[in-house]
């Protein structure tokens, strides 16, 4: 029996400090609902985790600006149906003019009606936008030959998360004269007969650039659920190597509890091995 060294009591503290810092640990992971709290827990897995997170958050705001693309493609959209009903309005007055049972007064205020309607179709390709963004360009001047639509340029959307993955959605010139509706004129028969030629290709037009913003949004719908799929899947693996498994923990837990109150236990017992010197002593 030694007493300078008390061997069974330092054994004991060792075994108690390991169980402390065991029960630690699974508290930490327990409390936080995560496997790795600290890179020491698992420095290839939290690299991993931390790359797919990354990607994970890239997805996710792809799908918001996806959200956002559907969004400028159903504004877009839903100005031209305005130009649609607009020309087929014109049409209506086109096919009136031509009729010769009409005196020059009443061809004078169905032209009115005309210009007040080309005006209307100006303001909506001026001032049709989203989040600031213009959807419709003014042209300086229309070329000879020009043929409606005419494209000026893309509105570039990033649809994931990487920048090689990106949508362009057209811009096209929108407005009475980029339709050519300006050659149009209801005051005379010959001339509101030729008129319904430019609106029939008018309404052309404005139906193809219609049909560029459909494309377009059925592109962004087919890529956001693709996106939704990803990330679920991605979410998935990331908390496989991340969460806790809260059943094991718990089974953890309570062994190293229970080792913590037994190397108490010993701890205090091997403490009490000296006394038994004393009693020896006072025997």
């Amino acid at each position: 029996m030694q007493i300078q060294n008390n061997l069974s009591s330092m054994n004991a503290a060792r075994n108690q400090g390991i169980a402390t810092g065991k029960l630690k640990k699974s508290l930490e992971k327990l409390s936080s609902g995560y496997r790795i709290v600290r890179a020491g827990d698992d420095a290839a897995g939290l690299a991993i985790s931390e790359l797919m997170r990354s990607r994970i958050n890239g997805l996710n705001q792809a799908m918001d600006n996806i959200d956002d693309g559907m969004g400028l493609t159903n504004v877009g959209d839903g100005a031209l149906t305005e130009v649609h009903s607009i020309l087929n309005r014109m049409k209506t007055l086109a096919v009136q003019a031509s009729n010769s049972t009409y005196n020059t007064q009443a061809r004078a205020d169905l032209d009115m009606e005309r210009k007040e309607l080309l005006a209307e179709i100006d303001r909506i390709g001026e001032s049709t936008s989203f989040g600031g963004v213009p959807l419709f360009s003014q042209a300086a001047n229309i070329p000879q030959g020009w043929t409606p639509p005419q494209k000026d340029d893309e509105i570039t959307l990033q649809i994931g998360s990487s920048g090689a993955e990106t949508l362009d959605v057209a811009r096209y010139y929108m407005g009475s004269k980029e339709l050519l509706l300006d050659k149009t004129d209801f005051t005379s028969v010959d001339k509101a007969n030729d008129s319904i030629q430019y609106l029939d290709n008018a309404i052309e037009a404005v139906s193809d650039v219609r049909a560029s913003f459909g494309a377009a949004y059925n592109h962004l719908q087919r890529t956001h659920n693709n996106l939704s799929v990803t990330t679920e899947n991605m979410t998935a693996a990331e908390s496989q190597i991340r969460d806790t498994n809260m059943a094991q923990e718990f089974t953890d837990y309570t062994a190293a509890n229970i080792q913590l109150q037994v190397s108490d236990s010993m701890l205090s017992q091997a403490n009490a091995l000296p006394d038994l010197v004393l009693k020896i002593l006072n025997s």
